[in-house]
């Protein structure tokens, strides 16, 4: 099979490699689709993975070509979704079925060979059904949009609560379209790209629920729209201090505060900002991937609901398209920021 493998830092190579041989409950997936995460870049160009050579990528979709002998639940032909977090299954978290939380994770793309190939080995407790009516291209978005998901369920915002997403990457625009869904009325934004404004307004964000925090006081901005009270829900899609210190400056007395955005250098808290964590007794919560247990009731699911009867399209995000052999054009303009872009795909 053709294969992007990465041999050490900056030195990924297209080849041809044998087919993934499968352990025990293991299904072999043709993948069809594959986007590239943010977290792939410094993977590859800077930080390196566990081991080498490695194949990343682990937001991806595709077709049951195999499977090891004891695997019942599928069978060849069947489109497939899949959840790259492979948990051992007896730590704590996953006793209490809180995988993405497992203490001695493996993790498809970044521990064990991933989707920038042909063919991926996957444990069969990995994969979701496929509706026929989503694409394969919605589907490698399932885990970038459970990811959105996870961390709106975590915080519950209510209809009535003025929400606000402060950085408007792939995972703050797809938390608007689910905060949107769910009913909530009173979503605001802050963000500092043309790009990722024009994309918020084409998807139904209102022109005046906008900061541009380049050229605005955040601030000033948020609490002239709240009358001075703040947000009752702020997500931080950001990872800087700065952006964190304005979470708690904006968020209203007993509101919440979710962390979502991986951190981009150190976190650090000053003290006029620990006190009003304390004095307006905020609830600060972190969020981590997605649940995924094979049930109704988790994050994949509930996505997959909403793709299968048309509730949210998140193809609009898709920006640019290449073919396996194009995929490191795609990784390069992440890279090096040559274009403006939301979600790159491989098909």
């Amino acid at each position: 099979m053709k294969a992007w493998v990465l041999h050490d830092v900056d030195n990924l190579k297209l080849e041809t490699t044998d087919l993934p041989v499968l352990g025990n409950q293991e299904v072999l997936v043709a993948v069809k689709a594959a986007g590239i995460c943010g977290s792939d870049i410094p993977r590859i160009y800077r930080t390196g993975t566990y081991s080498f050579p490695l194949i990343p990528g682990h937001e991806f979709s595709g077709l049951v070509a195999e499977a090891s002998e004891g695997v019942s639940s599928f069978r060849k032909g069947q489109r497939v979704g899949i959840f790259p977090l492979i948990p051992c299954g007896s730590c704590m978290p996953c006793q209490h079925r809180q995988f993405e939380m497992c203490r001695h994770y493996s993790y498809l793309g970044s521990r064990r060979d991933g989707a920038f190939a042909e063919y991926v080995a996957v444990p069969a407790s990995n994969l979701i059904r496929l509706p026929d009516n989503v694409s394969y291209e919605e589907a490698a978005m399932l885990e970038p949009m459970a990811v959105a998901v996870h961390a709106m369920r975590r915080t519950a915002p209510l209809p009535t609560d003025t929400v606000v997403i402060c950085g408007l990457g792939t995972i703050g625009l797809l938390l608007f379209l689910f905060l949107k869904e769910t009913g909530i009325q009173n979503i605001l934004a802050v963000g500092n790209k043309d790009f990722q404004r024009q994309t918020l307004l084409s998807m139904g964000f209102p022109k005046d629920a906008y900061c541009d925090s380049r050229s605005q006081d955040v601030t000033a901005w948020l609490m002239e729209r709240t009358s001075g009270n703040g947000v009752d829900v702020f997500f931080e899609c950001v990872g800087k201090n700065e952006t964190l210190s304005q979470a708690v400056e904006n968020t209203a007395p007993a509101g919440r505060i979710m962390l979502v955005g991986n951190p981009a250098s150190h976190m650090k808290l000053e003290k006029s900002v620990y006190w009003k964590i304390l004095r307006n007794q905020l609830t600060v919560k972190g969020t981590w991937n997605s649940s995924f247990t094979n049930e109704p009731g988790d994050d994949w699911h509930y996505v997959l609901e909403r793709l299968s009867t048309g509730r949210i399209q998140p193809a609009p995000l898709i920006s640019h398209r290449f073919s396996l052999e194009e995929l490191e054009q795609g990784l390069h303009l992440m890279r090096d920021k040559t274009e403006d872009y939301v979600k790159i795909i491989w098909s």
